[in-house]
């Protein structure tokens, strides 16, 4: 199990978040308000936050303007990872990943499964990488966002975290698997 390494200081991230829903406003968006709590309280910087509706199309846009601003390190959505016909926030996210993250919507469900049982695998959430970004798709509920956050993100995105995290690696997220030929 990690732990917290306090010879490290922390480092704050630029995180933006995003709601995806056809009924949600700033007003009333309980998920949203949940993790932008989370994350300033945690000593990160919100970098953004928009809502989209259940659209592909406006959701891999709103992900390609985070991606676009160097400013962000971290986007976190929520909603839209169920299995109505409208839910198409993973299609959107694996539109733009460069590379998926594949354990953390494992892990996600597992720790889901401790706390709802079987009613995890309606759950979609996936993360990824892309443009030096990462991406994060949790589901709408609130309680689903304190659970991806309090047990998941909240050591990953905290560089002190050991024996590896999230930060720590920033960097080089956008190295290139290429090698140069040398000169004949």
């Amino acid at each position: 199990m990690g732990k917290i390494d306090d010879t490290r200081p922390f480092v704050a991230v630029s995180i933006a978040v995003l709601t995806v829903s056809d009924s949600r406003s700033l007003d009333d968006d309980k998920s949203g308000d949940l993790l932008v709590s989370r994350l300033t309280e945690a000593g990160h910087d919100l970098a953004d936050r928009a809502i989209v509706q259940d659209d592909e199309a406006l959701i891999t846009a709103q992900l390609q303007r985070f991606i676009d601003n160097k400013e962000i390190d971290v986007v976190i959505a929520t909603g839209g990872t169920g299995l109505t016909g409208r839910d198409v926030t993973p299609e959107a996210f694996r539109a733009v990943f460069e590379k998926e993250i594949e354990g953390f919507g494992e892990m996600f469900r597992f720790l889901s499964f401790q706390k709802i049982g079987t009613s995890t695998l309606q759950s979609r959430a996936v993360a990824g990488v892309a443009g030096g970004t990462y991406l994060f798709a949790l589901p709408g509920s609130p309680s689903a966002c304190r659970d991806a956050w309090d047990d998941l993100l909240a050591h990953q995105l905290d560089y002190r975290h050991r024996p590896c995290n999230f930060v720590e690696i920033m960097p080089r997220l956008t190295e290139s698997t290429i090698t140069p030929r040398k000169p004949s």
